[in-house]
């Protein structure tokens, strides 16, 4: 579940690093991940990554060791989502992108 000071910190990410471009989103998903792991959920509707799936895998190609592990969250509807949760390994990091 998103906290309302995870959220706050999200959208100071993605001001921060504004732009549509799929580097810009990149930069947004890296800079969040950097600080804690994120949902698909949390990424499109907080980071305006538009595919977050896509960004992950640019920055695994890139060499930053994510792993996903499946949750369940329920939107504001009440409806329940299978969401991938990204989480950054960042022992052994050898570079930054954010």
């Amino acid at each position: 579940m998103s906290t309302p000071d995870k959220i706050a910190a999200l959208h100071q990410i993605r001001d921060d690093h504004a732009g549509q471009s799929g580097a810009s989103q990149c930069t947004r998903m890296r800079a969040a991940l950097a600080r804690f792991p994120v949902t698909t959920f949390e990424a499109m509707r907080y980071l305006d990554v538009y595919d977050p799936r896509a960004r992950v895998m640019q920055l695994r190609n890139r060499g930053d060791n994510i792993t996903t592990v499946w949750q369940t969250v329920t939107t504001e509807s009440g409806d329940t989502h299978r969401v991938g949760l990204y989480v950054l390994d960042t022992v052994g990091a050898e570079h930054d992108h954010a």
